[in-house]
């Protein structure tokens, strides 16, 4: 069944850096310069609708109205710790977004979600919140994330990943329809411990060499 608020960036830079993602003998090193990278080209996606306002421009030549961005509030949310590496490509992106982070894990036993660290922006609520995670495997860590955030004032919020499970994407649909999802690849479907096929293995152990 197709998600309606599912936008796959299949850009080829896009399709290619995640490529080098996937491969096992990428170095960590190299996984987090790729990542940072692939996360900056689809920022420019997730940002294509931000306003624009005509403002008076002096060139060396002349003057003219140009268009320049009206100032929308951003914040980028980082679910920790795997959505660190998406974070680093954004902020080149948006430097003068704020910043937040949500700490969350996934039990092994019961596949749901944990949370041991919440911080975001007193001020959430009048920002756009750019949610920031390289997988949504099953969907419910994603889930959680937007409830915090739903709790602490947030009202429009975009969900930036990498790949994605069909069952993942269904989970977080029927719990949040109306936030869209910028995704590079919808993979296949889940193993039995709950990990994307083909997918890139566990991104959190990959980035920061941990395993």
């Amino acid at each position: 069944m197709p998600i309606p608020t599912l936008t796959v960036i299949d850009h080829p830079l896009v399709q290619h850096k995640l490529t080098l993602l996937r491969r096992k003998e990428t170095p960590t090193a190299r996984f987090q310069e790729v990542m940072r990278e692939l996360s900056q080209l689809m920022g420019y996606e997730l940002t294509r609708d931000l306003p624009l306002e005509e403002c008076p421009v002096e060139t060396p030549l002349t003057s003219f109205d140009a268009p320049l961005l009206t100032g929308k509030k951003l914040c980028l949310v980082s679910i920790m710790r795997a959505g660190q590496g998406m974070l680093d490509g954004m902020r080149a992106l948006l430097p003068s977004a704020r910043i937040g982070h949500i700490g969350l894990y996934r039990d092994q036993e019961t596949l749901t979600p944990v949370e041991y660290f919440f911080k975001v922006p007193e001020d959430i609520e009048e920002r756009l919140v750019i949610l920031l995670d390289p997988m949504l495997a099953t969907g419910h860590t994603a889930t959680a994330a937007v409830h915090r955030l739903r709790e602490a004032g947030a009202v429009s919020i975009k969900l930036a990943i990498l790949v994605a499970a069909p069952e993942g994407l269904r989970n977080f649909h029927d719990a949040h329809p109306d936030v869209p999802v910028y995704a590079a690849a919808v993979d296949s479907r889940l193993d039995e411990n709950g990990y994307i096929l083909p997918g890139l293995g566990d991104a959190g152990d990959r980035l920061y060499g941990t395993r």
